[in-house]
């Protein structure tokens, strides 16, 4: 309840504060990128149970001959790049924690498609609300792999209170202000996760 608390009124005073950044940049969205605005997509929330997690918008529309979108790297303008280097996009997701679907803190929220893909222990990331940062986003955010990914997950899951939340918070703005960890190497942010047991397989 303290952190549900704590969550609510921080998003609110952040959302006040923060308000004409969020409206330059909706402006600018639809001036470079058109409309909408907001990208909204399905994703496992607490128990894996689906929300739809608001962004702004950083990608183009753009298809090929067979009507298919582009690939994300092809997409990705300028402009979104400049907006995912600075979390701009992310800005409306404090909208998902008042309504209690995120929390500020927790394991960032997938696809949805990746739900059966995970391992018993992966699993163990959706017995908490996920969050817009993590202590997977302070130990490289998109530049580790999946697998140490979920590992930081799962930790957090174990030893999470308020203290580490806001430990983890003030260790997010020095990321977001040094720009770290933004994409793995070779992709615009990580590679389509094809489930741990898959891979050892292959």
């Amino acid at each position: 309840m303290i952190k549900r608390l704590f969550d609510f009124v921080v998003s609110v005073l952040l959302l006040v504060v923060l308000s004409l950044p969020i409206l330059i940049t909706g402006i600018l969205v639809r001036l470079k990128l058109g409309s909408p605005i907001v990208f909204k997509q399905k994703r496992p929330g607490l128990h894996g149970a689906p929300f739809l997690v608001y962004k702004f918008r950083t990608m183009t529309d753009e298809k090929d001959s067979f009507g298919e979108l582009l690939p994300d790297h092809l997409r990705l303008t300028v402009f979104g790049s400049f907006m995912r280097k600075f979390s701009l996009d992310e800005l409306l997701q404090f909208i998902n924690v008042i309504k209690g679907e995120l929390s500020l803190v927790g394991p960032r929220p997938l696809l949805m498609e990746y739900l059966p893909l995970y391992t018993e222990e992966q699993a163990k990331r959706h017995q908490v609300r996920p969050g817009i940062t993590g202590w997977a986003q302070i130990h490289g955010r998109n530049a580790v792999s999946w697998e140490e990914r979920f590992k930081l997950d799962v930790w957090y899951v174990e030893h999470h209170s308020l203290l580490l939340d806001l430990k983890i918070l003030l260790l997010t703005v020095k990321k977001v202000i040094r720009s770290e960890g933004i994409s793995n190497e070779g992709y615009v942010t990580m590679p389509v996760f094809e489930g741990t047991v898959n891979k050892l397989e292959a």
